[in-house]
């Protein structure tokens, strides 16, 4: 298990035009990227006692949560993602779903999950049997990736904040998200074992420090 070092910070709509022009001089745009951005959809879930996010916003210093993810609204490829928080360290492990598995996630059949081989597919029929695992709420927003090979860095501009609110019909593009209030933007730093100094200087912005800043909490906010 390779855990990653992971910070947060809130920023403003000034600091993206600042960051973007500072991370196109030296880092690569994310592959995946069209017009160097995509827009990501998530589903979350939780537990019958909002287990995730208690933790959460109790500060819990070890986490795990599960979301479905999908990018550009293309269902082609669906990813189900079980992530680790360890304080500011993260691992993520995925496993892929077929459009017709994500859609009987989301309806609550989840029967098939039983023969899965897979581990992450099996950790989540596990965490729904027995503690009541169902989805929460939708997130959407825009994320600008870019990439650095040197100590395998990922720096993620993400605005944009939008959640469904009681809508969980994850794959149907007619399901109605909304800003979060104060919706702010986010810069996000991953790296492996070192963040090397061009990129520790590109990001630095004056009086931005670390957050907590949890997409999935400000989303759970109107329920």
């Amino acid at each position: 298990m390779q855990f990653r070092h992971e910070v947060k910070h809130e920023i403003s709509n000034h600091d993206i035009l600042i960051l973007r022009q500072r991370l196109r001089a030296v880092m690569k745009p994310d592959s995946h990227a069209v017009n160097g951005q995509y827009k990501i959809r998530s589903l979350y879930f939780d537990n019958l006692d909002d287990k995730a996010l208690r933790e959460k916003l109790d500060g819990v210093n070890i986490r795990e949560k599960y979301r479905i993810r999908l990018y550009n609204h293309d269902d082609s490829i669906i990813r189900l993602e079980r992530k680790f928080k360890h304080g500011g360290l993260g691992y993520k492990e995925t496993a892929n779903l077929t459009l017709e598995q994500a859609q009987t996630i989301v309806v609550g059949d989840v029967s098939w999950m039983a023969a899965s081989t897979d581990e992450v597919i099996l950790g989540f029929y596990t965490r729904i049997r027995n503690e009541g695992l169902k989805a929460k709420v939708i997130v959407d927003y825009i994320r600008e990736p870019f990439v650095f090979a040197p100590g395998n860095v990922r720096v993620t501009l993400d605005y944009d904040i939008r959640t469904g609110i009681s809508c969980t019909d994850f794959l149907n593009p007619d399901c109605v998200t909304v800003s979060i209030k104060d919706s702010p933007c986010i810069l996000e730093v991953k790296w492996d074992k070192y963040l090397p100094d061009v990129i520790r200087d590109a990001i630095q912005l004056e009086g931005r420090r670390s957050t907590a800043f949890s997409k999935y909490a400000a989303c759970r906010m109107y329920d």
